[in-house]
């Protein structure tokens, strides 16, 4: 590609929608996909941690892909997570969003195995070499194990591919890292309660899960520091979004609580695979409440209120 792709905007990982059965609810997701492209997002991710991608056979996450390019119809760009634990299914995944025509790939580490830098970067380009499609690297080493250091930056960052990186991190010196000495890698948050400090710091998109039931809030944080540079009103939507974003990270049910809110929304959501469960019923009580609360502060903000 001689152009390298602009990461800009709010990037939403999508759910799976599944029946009780936990066979996925396509037709579910075709109308989470339609409500999403006419909030206004900026792009989608397919087969992330948010997608319960760790649940999923290399067969179901390339079918759901599949389904999600058709469905966009080249209307927003769509990534591909390629995350798992060996590496040829990796390269499968990365092959088939190469066929199904996705846009590029989510590229993280594989968990658990514990690769020195040397060994995840050429991971990591093993799977570039497989599909030649531009890429979002995606640093969580609080999941994976490891982080995606200096030596794994500086091999992989020789790619043309390589146009961004999803930092999940939540260390405040990863984010200045990244913008002062890899200003050819795009960063995108990736971890929602430093969102402001992101745009600050010139970070042109947000990965966030919360988009998924709350896009136009997310979209309005980012419109507000990205774009405008209005950072005053910016740390007033980013306040109201906080209580939110503790709900979500708290107990390590971060996609529970995603899925709850797409149904709050009225959307199909459905259960979790196996091993996770839902949450309780004060656990959604809490949650919903949260989400009244942010939604009429928000509302007042952009009255001017």
């Amino acid at each position: 590609m001689s152009v390298r792709f602009k990461l800009q905007g709010i990037y939403t990982p999508l759910i799976t929608p599944f029946f009780d059965d936990g066979s996925v609810d396509f037709e579910g997701l075709a109308v989470l996909i339609e409500r999403l492209v006419s909030a206004g997002v900026h792009g989608l991710i397919s087969g992330g941690s948010t997608g319960e991608n760790y649940a999923q056979t290399v067969e179901e996450r390339l079918e759901v892909g599949r389904f999600i390019v058709e469905a966009v119809k080249g209307r927003l760009p769509v990534f591909i997570g390629t995350g798992a634990m060996r590496t040829p299914d990796s390269i499968a995944l990365a092959k088939g969003a190469r066929d199904m025509g996705a846009t590029g790939l989510l590229l993280g580490t594989p968990p658990y195995s514990v690769p020195t830098e040397r060994e995840n970067a050429l991971n990591a380009l093993a799977i570039d070499r497989a599909a030649d499609l531009p890429i979002i690297l995606y640093n969580y080493p609080g999941r994976m194990g490891v982080e995606m250091g200096r030596e794994f930056l500086d091999r992989v960052g020789r790619s043309k591919n390589i146009i961004g990186i999803k930092e999940s991190s939540g260390d405040i010196n990863r984010l200045h890292l990244l913008a002062r000495d890899y200003p050819h890698i795009q960063m995108s948050c990736g971890m929602d309660d430093q969102a402001l400090e992101f745009f600050a710091w010139g970070a042109p998109s947000w990965i966030c899960g919360g988009s998924n039931f709350l896009p136009e809030e997310h979209i309005y944080l980012y419109e507000t520091c990205a774009l405008q540079g209005d950072f005053a009103k910016g740390r007033r939507i980013m306040s109201a979004m906080l209580p939110l974003m503790r709900v979500l990270e708290q107990g390590g049910k971060f996609i529970q609580c995603i899925k709850h809110g797409v149904e709050v929304s009225g959307f199909n959501a459905g259960p979790m695979r196996p091993p996770l469960k839902g949450l309780n019923k004060d656990e959604k009580r809490e949650l919903e409440q949260v989400i009244r609360t942010l939604k009429t502060t928000i509302a007042a903000i952009r009255e001017g209120n």
